[in-house]
């Protein structure tokens, strides 16, 4: 797929704000499905692949959207792999959402993947449960992982390099 993007036309921005919504944030590259003011690209992010180059960002943001992620079929870890794709090594992802089973999470009808602290460990291969080798997506280090059961939590992930030992 031909971008009329490139990574130096995005090299001075801080990162991209997905799912910015009306409120991009300063400095960043705004993606979402809504054409508001200020969104530098209109897309459904559940459409893989973006068309926007290979480790183009330092940091990529989502608040509030992974809860709207579709878990099924394998969108929401495509997803996932796609945002480390747009990543520089070690680039971070940072996320905000709902906590699994808040009311905050319960309110919204269009609400449709719950995560809680134990979600982001499916990401880290190192991650000591083994969860990551039920799916193998691409890479994470959990670097931050903040959350309160009746409210919200916040993630930040550390992209990490593909190595062969992740597989054993």
């Amino acid at each position: 797929m031909k971008s009329k993007f490139t990574k130096e036309s995005l090299a001075d921005y801080k990162g991209i704000d997905i799912g910015c919504g009306e409120g991009k944030q300063e400095h960043f590259f705004g993606i979402d499905y809504t054409k508001y003011k200020g969104v530098d690209l209109v897309w459904n992010v559940e459409k893989t692949p973006w068309p926007l180059p290979s480790e183009s960002f330092h940091m990529a943001l989502a608040s509030h959207l992974v809860e709207h992620i579709d878990p099924h079929g394998g969108v929401f870890l495509r997803f996932m792999d796609e945002v480390w794709r747009i990543l520089k090594y070690g680039g971070e992802f940072m996320i905000a959402t709902p906590y699994a089973g808040s009311h905050g999470y319960w309110q919204d009808p269009t609400h449709c993947n719950p995560c809680n602290e134990t979600t982001w460990t499916y990401f880290d291969p190192l991650d000591p449960s083994g969860l990551y080798r039920f799916y193998r997506p691409r890479p994470w280090k959990i670097k931050h992982s903040l959350w309160r059961s009746y409210g919200n939590m916040e993630i930040i992930l550390e992209k990490r390099r593909i190595d062969p030992s992740y597989e054993k």
